[in-house]
Formats: C-alpha cells, sequence, structure tokens
C-alpha cells in the first residue's frame, strides 16, 4: 500500500543543499557584488527599527535635560565663557598662520587649498562583532554620503564610510584590524603607514627602517596620499620604537588622538574640487 505522505530528502541532504546555496550566494556578492541593491532596499527597511531603537535614548536624554539645576547651568556657562576666551584667543593666531600659509602658497607657486565642505551626522549604533570596529551614522545617500568619504571629529580622523544606505551609512573605524592609512611626521615629514590592529588605544607603524627619526611623541597626521584623506588631520602619536637586530625593520606604535570609546557626533567631509579631480584621476589635476 502507498503512503499517503511521501517522505521528502533526508535532513542531511537537505543540509547539504543548503550549503552549497549559500556559498555560491557569498560567492556571487563577493565577486560580482549581485546583491548591493538587495542590500540598500534592505538596508532602508531596517532604517525606521534603527530610529525607533535609538529613540528611548534621545526621550531619555531629554528628561535628564529638563531636570538639570539652575546651579549646573551657571556654572557651565561660566566655563563656556572662559573656554570661548582661549578659542578666540587661538583663532586669532589661526588667521594669522593662515594668511601666512597662503602667502607661502603663492610664493611656491603651489594652488591654494580651500576649505573642505563638512556635515554633521550622529553615531546611531556600534557594531557588536569584537573583531570589527565599525559604527552606523544616521546619514546616507539622501544626504550626499559615499563610499570611501573621510570621517573625523573635533580631534582627529575616525575612519571612512564602507557602506551607504538611503538614510544611514557604516564607518570603518581608523582602529580596525582591515583599514591602514597613509600618515607623515609633522617634527620632520617622514611619510609612512598606519594600520589598525582591532585594539581601541594603538595603531601599528608598517615596515620602518631602525635608522628612521620617529620618537615617542611624535605627532602623526594625514600626508593626503591617495587621495582618501585631506593632508594635515591629526591620526596619533607614537608611543613607542623598539627594534630587534634580527628583524629588518622596527616595532613603532602609536595612540590615536580620537577616544573610540566616546564616539556620538561625527563630521563627513567632501573633498574640493581639486582633490576630487585628482581621485578621478584627471590629467588636469596636477
Amino acid at each position: 500500500m502507498k503512503p499517503i505522505f511521501g517522505r521528502g530528502p533526508s535532513l542531511q541532504l537537505r543540509l547539504l543543499i543548503a550549503i552549497v546555496i549559500s556559498a555560491s550566494l557569498m560567492l556571487a556578492d563577493s565577486r560580482l557584488d549581485a546583491f548591493a541593491k538587495v542590500r540598500y532596499y534592505l538596508n532602508s527597511m531596517v532604517a525606521p527599527l534603527q530610529y525607533l531603537a535609538s529613540m528611548p535614548r534621545a526621550m531619555l536624554d531629554n528628561v535628564a535635560n529638563q531636570f538639570t539645576s539652575h546651579q549646573d547651568l551657571l556654572t557651565q556657562k561660566q566655563h563656556l565663557e572662559r573656554q570661548l576666551l582661549i578659542t578666540q584667543s587661538e583663532l586669532q593666531q589661526l588667521k594669522q598662520l593662515k594668511q601666512e600659509n597662503q602667502r607661502l602658497r603663492a610664493l611656491l607657486g603651489s594652488p591654494l587649498v580651500r576649505d573642505d565642505r563638512k556635515m554633521v551626522a550622529e553615531v546611531m549604533s556600534v557594531d557588536s562583532d569584537p573583531y570589527s570596529k565599525q559604527v552606523v551614522i544616521d546619514k546616507g545617500y539622501i544626504d550626499g554620503v559615499f563610499e570611501g568619504q573621510p570621517v573625523i571629529n573635533e580631534k582627529g580622523v575616525v575612519g571612512q564610510v564602507i557602506h551607504v544606505g538611503a538614510h544611514n551609512s557604516r564607518v570603518l573605524l581608523l582602529i580596525d584590524s582591515s583599514h591602514a592609512i597613509p600618515v607623515q611626521v609633522v617634527r620632520n615629514d617622514i611619510r609612512v603607514v598606519a594600520s589598525g590592529r582591532g585594539h581601541l588605544n594603538q595603531l601599528e607603524l608598517e615596515n620602518i627602517p631602525s635608522s628612521t627619526d620617529i620618537e615617542n611623541g611624535d605627532l602623526l597626521v594625514t600626508s593626503g596620499l591617495g587621495g582618501r584623506f585631506p593632508e594635515g588631520y591629526p591620526v596619533a602619536y607614537v608611543t613607542s620604537f623598539s627594534f630587534d637586530n634580527q628583524r629588518p625593520f622596527a616595532q613603532v606604535t602609536a595612540k590615536p588622538v580620537v577616544d573610540f570609546n566616546r564616539l556620538r557626533y561625527l563630521l563627513l567631509i567632501w573633498p574640493n574640487q581639486r582633490e576630487l579631480s585628482i581621485q578621478q584621476g584627471e590629467p588636469n589635476a596636477a
């Protein structure tokens, strides 16, 4: 007698088919970027949930602000007034240095580097993967964000955008083990490459000969090479320089200027027209 319900494939066969299909989809996505639009639309669908998840924090912040005492406000006001006075005095020196820099560039025949366009973004979430240092911000394609866009804060370089959705974007932090950035030493203009190692407070300088003039405390800034990050933004301070005669290169570490444990408001930078033409490889960009 024929059974009413036929037996389907075995569980082992189903598992094997699922593994083959999954591996094929991942290979197609990594090689051909076949699911870029699918990720874009899925990200757009999930965006409202991310905003909804961040809403309790915003509500708690508003409630906390309502209970701030009058004395706290007076103390903050006095502190801000002192800070404003110091900032204004530093701004006067900055204007003088900027004018001097313009005169020197004109003397050398170099084109004037114009101010970059910036936009404030807020961190919505932090990647929970301990081996990945990424954050999600509340600006996306509709705001003009693009992949590879440099991201900074008030202290220095934070990282770069690696994925753009309609209303939010994912930022790869400077300290991620897959991130590297060309930098130069302010003291003597030596150019090196700083790489992340997955640690919050450590970068590593690669392929540094033991005779290189690098000292503890040297400030590293972006060199502008590669056209990704504008020149002159602070990156890190050198914390150690050691070498072994049995190794071809020295071991050099640096501490980022940015506190990656306290990221909230970030700045997105748009390159000026000259830097944009350099990135696109136009012949008249030089």
